[in-house]
Formats: structure tokens, sequence, C-alpha cells
């Protein structure tokens, strides 16, 4: 059984079991957190799709843990114009775990 969430903008393919890196959700490390923007779900041939959202179906994840990305280098230059401009950024995340996946 797998089923497609949308959390932070984006979407992920999740199945029970599975850890991944979202954007960072208000939790505490540890916490049970209910995911209940999912767009479709599939259980064998059954595959129950969404418009835009199933009805009553819900991901519980356990949050691992919080951190940072690598850093993201930005560097821009206008040539013989003397410009040069060095920026960085390090996009937050939040270390899921999939529990169930229940069914609308």
């Amino acid at each position: 059984m797998y089923a497609v969430i949308k959390t932070g903008g984006k979407q992920y393919r999740v199945q029970s079991g599975e850890k991944l890196k979202v954007e960072l959700l208000p939790a505490e490390v540890g916490s049970q957190v209910k995911l209940d923007q999912v767009l479709m779900v599939a259980d064998g041939d059954s595959v129950t799709l969404g418009r835009p959202l199933v009805q009553g179906a819900a991901v519980t994840v356990t949050v691992l843990s919080h951190g940072r990305h690598d850093k993201v280098r930005i560097f821009k230059m206008r040539r013989r114009k003397h410009y040069q401009k060095h920026q960085g950024h390090r996009q937050g995340f939040t270390e899921i775990q999939i529990d169930t996946i229940t069914a609308g």
C-alpha cells in the first residue's frame, strides 16, 4: 500500500516504514503528526484518486529529527562592471518516518 501526499508545497510517494526529509514541520521530535492532504491511495490493484484530495484518507508520521540541508552557494557576477555578489542558503528540513496509511 502506498499513497501520494502533499506537504510543504511538494508531493511525495510514501509507503509504511519509509523515512524521508520534508519541509520544516512545526512539531516536536518524537511526536506523531497526521498529514491529511492525501492526493492518491493505492492498495494492490485498487487505486483511489482524489479530486483534489481523497476524502477521509490520512497518513500518520513520526518526527525523527529537524536539521538543515547542505549550503547552496549563490554567486552573481556582471562582467566588466566590477559587480560580484556572494550569498548562501541552508534550507531547514524535518525527517519523518511513515507509520500508517489509512484510506477514506
